[in-house]
């Protein structure tokens, strides 16, 4: 029989946590409970912990909950993967649409025409510092590629605010004061029945993903506001059969920001003045909208507006309405509508937030011509003949890169997909 005072603890830690796949309770869209991060007595516990927090760094804190062990799969709010659950030749196994930062610890090597080629680890994404889940920085780039800010600071908190300061108000503002945060604003549905979107008089929610908004400033990097956009309640999960869609939306008043500002917080130069200029933050215009709905895949392009969603190239909807981006954001299919001629094209078209299979965080491989061949995957056991398309990787890393989706999805020699936009051109 389990003690009454062990069963109170694990009753508490699942009303903090909430049941698998919908599990934002903890912070609630604010800043969560303080014993949770910090502890009065760290020193004793464990010796000298900045700010008293529980383990020795920020993103370390961080993963605490992130990461699990026993994962059999995607797991709800888990970011990362645990090294001891990814063995050689296995892919991580969280599907969040910011993607797994297991994939930055999957270093690989293969010979393309006599020459080796080595493919770090640290190319797959941003590179937190989190010791204590043998996460290092940065050891190629010194600094944000782009920017100033420095590879040895990069943490979680660096871009996520650990206090939930910011939040939206019944008039639409982003501010750090005022009403209560009730609940989380990164949610087609709430998790407080007592909270509604747009929120009421009285009440606020939390930014998308507590990011940081605008004042927000560590190591030189001063943020401009916080971007829009809202998600299925269950978005950690396989796209085998449904993809997972977000809805990134393009507010830019009352202190919002478009993501390619927030994103340009660190990496302002990438898409200006220099060779790394592909147009962010523009209109797609009805000439790449039409690509875009056509598209279905190499060779195809039988598609429709209705059904030319992919979250492997996903768009910002040109729109600050927050009820409009929650009725977008889905898990189940039911709403794949392309865009619109005004709607944009954004940093997150081409990469994932966190890290993914692909050099540069990028959601699909672009280091070959094609991203299938001969209806397989690539993969060292599946094409070895091809290694510059294998790229040391076993073909289940490869589909679990693209989510687990069937290889049918594409077309047998699929191209990349730049195509989704410029097919035609």
């Amino acid at each position: 029989m389990i003690p009454a005072r062990i069963t109170i603890v694990w009753i508490g830690a699942i009303l903090a946590l909430g049941p698998p796949g919908i599990s934002h309770a903890f912070h609630s869209g604010g800043v969560a409970e303080c014993i949770g991060c910090h502890s009065m007595h760290s020193t004793e516990q464990r010796g000298p912990s900045p700010s008293l927090l529980v383990q020795s760094d920020p993103s370390s804190v961080c993963l605490t909950c992130h990461q699990g062990t026993g994962d059999t799969g995607p797991n709800s709010y888990h970011i990362s993967t645990a090294e001891s659950e990814m063995p050689p030749g296995a892919p991580p196994k969280q599907r969040t649409p910011g993607g797994d930062f297991a994939w930055l610890k999957k270093d690989y090597t293969f010979v393309v025409d006599g020459q080796a080629v080595n493919e770090d680890g640290d190319r797959h994404g941003h590179n937190i510092v989190a010791a204590d889940f043998g996460y290092r920085f940065d050891r190629s780039n010194h600094s944000a590629p782009g920017g100033t800010f420095p590879a040895a600071r990069l943490a979680c908190t660096s871009c996520h605010d650990p206090h939930g300061n910011y939040r939206r108000l019944a008039d639409g503002r982003v501010a750090t004061t005022g009403a209560s945060i009730l609940a989380s604003g990164s949610y087609a549905t709430n998790d407080d029945p007592r909270a509604s979107d747009p929120p009421a008089p009285g009440t606020a929610l939390g930014s998308y993903r507590l990011l940081a908004g605008n004042g927000y400033s560590n190591h030189g990097a001063t943020f401009p506001g916080v971007p829009a956009a809202k998600a299925p309640s269950v978005y950690n999960r396989s796209e085998e059969f449904t993809q997972t869609r977000v809805a990134y939306g393009n507010a830019t008043t009352g202190g919002h920001a478009t993501w390619d500002d927030w994103c340009g917080t660190c990496h302002s130069a990438v898409h200006s003045g220099g060779s790394l200029e592909h147009p962010v933050d523009e209109e797609l215009g009805s000439e790449i909208g039409m690509h875009y709905d056509q598209y279905v895949k190499t060779g195809d392009m039988t598609g429709t507006g209705a059904s030319s969603f992919t979250s492997l190239v996903p768009f910002i909807e040109y729109t600050g309405d927050y009820l409009l981006l929650a009725s977008h954001a889905k898990n189940d299919d039911t709403y794949l509508a392309g865009p619109a001629p005004s709607d944009r094209v954004s940093c997150l078209t081409c990469h994932r937030a966190h890290a993914s299979g692909w050099p540069y965080a990028l959601r699909w491989s672009h280091g070959g011509e094609f991203i299938t061949y001969g209806g397989q995957y690539p993969g060292i056991d599946t094409t070895p003949a091809v290694p510059e398309i294998a790229r040391g990787r076993t073909s289940a890393e490869t589909r679990g890169a693209y989510y687990d989706r069937p290889v049918t999805a594409f077309a047998p020699d699929q191209r990349v997909l730049c195509e989704k936009c410029h097919a035609a051109e």
